[in-house]
Parts: C-alpha cells; sequence; structure tokens
C-alpha cells in the first residue's frame, strides 16, 4: 500500500487544481483512505485493507493517505470524519465511504463499483 502526498495525489488519482469535473488520472481503479494514526477504526481497517491489497493486486491500487500530513487533499474532498474511504473506478464518478467497513463491504464495493465490467 503507498501513501499519498498532495503532489502524488495529484498524478495518480485526480489533479482537483487544474481540473473542475472529476478526471481520474490512474491506471488502475483505486481505494483510497483518508486516515490518522491515532483514530482507533482507523486501526481497524487498516489490516483489512492490506489484506486486499494482496488479493487485488494488478486489478486495483489502495492508497492511504494521513490527514493529519495532507490536511489540504483531506480539506479538498471535505474530510470530517476517518476512517473516509474514497472508491475511484477507471470510469465513472468515485464514491465515498464512511466509517469502518467490515472486509465483505469493502469486496462489494470492489466488485459493484470498481470492477464492474
Amino acid at each position: 500500500m503507498e501513501h499519498l502526498t498532495l503532489e502524488t495525489f495529484k498524478e495518480k488519482v485526480f489533479n482537483f487544481e487544474t481540473n473542475k469535473e472529476w478526471k481520474f488520472e490512474g491506471e488502475l481503479p483505486c481505494i483510497i483512505d483518508f486516515y490518522a494514526d491515532w483514530c482507533g477504526p482507523c486501526k481497524i481497517v487498516a489490516p483489512i485493507l492490506d489484506e486486499l491489497s494482496k488479493e487485488y493486486e494488478g486489478k486495483i491500487h489502495i492508497y492511504k493517505v494521513d490527514t493529519e500530513a495532507e490536511t489540504e487533499l483531506a480539506g479538498a474532498f471535505g474530510i470530517r470524519s476517518i476512517p473516509s474511504i474514497l472508491f475511484c473506478p477507471k470510469d465513472g464518478q468515485p464514491q465515498m465511504s464512511m466509517g469502518a467497513l467490515p472486509k465483505e463491504s469493502f469486496k462489494q464495493a470492489i466488485s459493484d463499483v470498481l470492477l464492474k465490467n
């Protein structure tokens, strides 16, 4: 799992400074976990995302954004509660989910939002 900074986010996901409309920059659909080190529910989600990154290797990317370090990025997406999970399909609009999700919910979102063909 890769940790994104403002710069790498703009390269790999969405450059919100140049594009007003959503335009996904990545090669594979992705999940972005907006988290903080002190957040209990974030610690529950982390190992689930780690497992999923191995299960779906080569099909999706899973990224993490530390909301404490990347305040501009968190602000740009209106992150008010964490964990906030952003599901970004290759085509179509991203979908945000709030709170710690169980693994089955992630798998459902991956098949319904990210890998629907």
